[in-house]
């Protein structure tokens, strides 16, 4: 797999999701303290950018209709229907942010 340079480590402000490109797909970027993870940015519900949504602990809401999703998983988590978002492997190299999407 290829990783594609997103972000800048900087760049990403703990507790707010910031949409980035990689490889043409929308990604949101979440930072947790040192941690950084990458979903898919559709909801998979009505296709809300989650980009835009509320971060609460490792919850991430879409502003739409307020589906949660675990962003260490992708999976929602709320409403318990089996739903998820893709989840992309995450590497930080010299303060520097890669994702693996395809």
């Amino acid at each position: 797999m290829t990783a594609t340079r997103v972000a800048a480590l900087a760049d990403l402000v703990a507790g707010q999701p910031r949409l980035v490109e990689a490889e043409g797909r929308r990604v949101v970027l979440v930072r947790i303290g040192d941690q950084v993870l990458a979903l898919g940015d559709v909801c998979a519900h009505k296709g809300g950018p989650l980009s835009e949504g509320k971060l609460s602990g490792t919850r991430l809401a879409c502003p739409w209709h307020g589906w949660m999703y675990d962003v260490r998983t992708g999976q929602c988590v709320f409403p318990g229907r089996g739903a998820a978002v893709p989840s992309y492997p995450v590497r930080v190299d010299n303060d520097e942010v890669w994702v693996e999407v395809s």
